[in-house]
């Protein structure tokens, strides 16, 4: 048999050695990663079909309106690279399949025909491609259909994405497996050994204009800032000073816990909360929690096992916090009352709330120390919050109410109510019955 040498990057030598049920690779913008995926599914079809095996390479994505949004064009280029492949396939302008008529390519939308897969004829590899929006349920009905499996071969799905959100499906299941045969490596531009010149004049440009962004784009990072968000150059600034790192509790000063109160019911909004001190001008935010749906005995429960206990913390609410639960008789004012804690309700601020809490946060931002572990899923929030557009008309309609918008307006009453404390330190407390983690 001809031996058959194609190049890849060496980070993607050892995905492609040997069996494996999972090959895939994550990362950011110039990697080679999906040049180099689509020139091997090519490479493997053509090995199938020169073993006598007849069967197709399924290429989907999430999102898949026409052969426009496939991976056709990537299949296309990646086998014009290659003579030896070039000789082995008919390229069309619709279609890729084998001269000898065992392989051929099949594109496929995930968003409208997941079950339409089951039905297709021997998949021996589906490659799917922009993998970080794909569901949970659509990998569960996915991955049974790849069940062939024969002497030295077995079908195989491969994956790779952008990554995006640390909650995405794909990373839960396919990053960090421990399983020997799934096999995924991380790909960046600097391993890419034929970076364009140009991707590199746009890297440079991307570190200087939108440094925002950078990270995600060309380091594989997920997003912790959404272009247009209101706290994207403040987050991006915190963590270029330091602001975002190990931030330790004064155990001599007292606690504030400022909260977005959702309710009891299934479909209720989430209650979120922040715990921090402030200390002089110095805002310390050692603490996040976020829920759905809850009752008053878990929030309660968080607290105490931070050791946010009465004596030595006070709970901040917005002016809905002296208002009834719509599921139980009672206010979260005098339910954390009831604990033993000192209450404050911050005063109804009318049309333009959410507003000026915004300007307010971003004027104090300066003033932010983070505890970078305990605090990243509210700071994901943060640099997601943004404004709702209407891009017909050009204009902004004020804050998105998304699933972000909790975790901000409770971050947004942190600064309406440091700047109403102002002139006041902590305030000092017997600490003979408090633990603190952060210290």
């Amino acid at each position: 048999m001809t031996e058959v040498v194609i190049r890849l990057p060496r980070k993607l030598q050892e995905v492609f050695r040997g069996r494996a049920d999972v090959r895939g690779s994550h990362g950011g913008r110039g990697s080679a990663k999906t040049r180099s995926f689509a020139k091997m599914a090519a490479f493997f079809g053509m090995r199938f079909g020169q073993a006598g095996i007849t069967g197709q390479i399924l290429c989907a994505r999430q999102y898949m309106n026409s052969l426009d949004d496939s991976s056709l064009e990537e299949v296309k280029r990646a086998i014009e690279d290659e003579p030896i492949l070039a000789a082995y396939y008919d390229v069309g302008e619709k279609y890729v399949k084998s001269r000898d008529g065992r392989i051929w390519f099949a594109f496929a939308g995930l968003d409208r025909s997941i079950n339409s897969v089951k039905s297709k004829g021997r998949i021996l590899i589906c490659w799917v491609d922009e993998a970080e929006p794909v569901t949970g349920a659509a990998w569960d009905i996915l991955e049974p259909t790849l069940r062939e499996e024969n002497d030295g071969w077995n079908a195989e799905l491969w994956v790779t994405w952008n990554p995006a959100r640390k909650n995405a499906a794909v990373e839960s299941r396919y990053r960090n497996s421990a399983d020997p045969l799934v096999k995924v490596v991380e790909m960046n531009w600097r391993d890419n050994p034929k970076f364009p010149a140009i991707l590199e004049r746009k890297r440079q440009r991307c570190l200087v204009d939108n440094a925002d962004q950078y990270d995600h784009i060309w380091e594989g990072a997920f997003v912790t800032v959404v272009e247009g968000a209101y706290y994207a150059s403040d987050l991006t600034k915190a963590k270029a000073e330091g602001r975002i790192s190990r931030v330790a509790a004064d155990p001599l000063m007292s606690f504030r816990v400022h909260c977005d109160i959702g309710g009891t019911g299934q479909r209720a909004d989430a209650f979120t909360m922040w715990a921090d001190q402030f200390i002089g001008k110095e805002v310390r935010i050692l603490d996040y929690y976020e829920v759905q749906g809850q009752p008053m005995a878990t929030h309660a429960q968080w607290l105490r096992d931070k050791g946010y206990v009465p004596g030595n913390t006070t709970i901040v609410l917005p002016h809905d916090g002296d208002q009834h639960d719509k599921v139980f008789a009672v206010s979260y004012k005098s339910a954390f009352e009831q604990l033993g804690y000192t209450v404050v309700v911050i005063p109804n601020m009318g049309r333009g709330a959410a507003k000026t809490r915004i300007e307010t946060a971003r004027r104090l931002f300066p003033s932010f120390w983070f505890n970078e572990d305990t605090t990243e899923a509210g700071r994901a929030a943060l640099g997601w919050y943004h404004e709702k557009r209407d891009d017909e008309r050009q204009i902004g309609l004020g804050p998105d109410h998304d699933w972000s918008s909790h975790a901000a307006d409770s971050f947004g009453l942190i600064a309406i109510d440091h700047t109403e404390n102002a002139p006041r330190q902590g305030v000092k407390f017997d600490t003979s019955h408090f633990v603190s983690e952060f210290a």
